[in-house]
């Protein structure tokens, strides 16, 4: 039988993955209204204000956690550093997407975030496979990508970027538990 987490909580080295709340608005508003960050995603707005944070934790209490879960990657002492996602939409498995803020950039956060969320991914959401996207002109997410495991499926896709306003060549990236 298997369980569906309602609120999943996944611990690695140095993080903590777990659902955002009211207690995050402030701090994911202030990380994402950064037009680097929010130019490097396709569905995130810039600017980006303390509204579209709370519609961001309101959007991800709302998920269904058979199709899609949300964390906040949570740093023991840093407090909130980004956020990673993975969820179902057209393509025949999940895709994940993340980002971290700019201050917290280098450190290894988003690797190690990741690689959390793919053994709780294949454990406990049962996923073989996901894939993910990241813009051509963005070699260090795919760098990010490749140290999780990803490997390049030889496919570019044209992706629409609310921040950017326009279309960008997105290189697609798979992984097989």
């Amino acid at each position: 039988m298997c369980v569906i987490e309602t609120s999943p909580v996944v611990e690695t080295r140095r993080l903590i993955l777990r659902a955002p709340g009211a207690q995050d608005v402030s701090r994911i508003a202030a990380m994402a209204n950064d037009r680097d960050i929010a130019r490097m995603t396709q569905r995130m707005p810039h600017p980006f204000q303390v509204e579209d944070a709370e519609d961001f934790v309101l959007h991800v209490a709302a998920q269904d956690p058979k199709r899609a879960n949300t964390f906040v990657i949570e740093h023991e002492d840093l407090g909130p550093v980004g956020v990673i996602g993975l969820f179902e939409n057209q393509d025949k498995v999940p895709e994940t997407g993340y980002w971290i803020g700019r201050d917290f950039w280098g450190r290894g956060f988003a690797t190690e975030a990741l690689e959390g969320a793919l053994v709780w991914a294949s454990r406990r959401w049962k996923r073989r496979a996901l894939i993910a996207g990241h813009f051509a002109d963005n070699p260090a997410s795919g760098r990010v990508l490749e140290k999780a495991g990803f490997l390049y499926t030889g496919e570019t896709r044209r992706a629409f970027s609310q921040a950017r306003g326009e279309i960008t060549d997105t290189r697609m990236m798979v992984w097989l538990a």
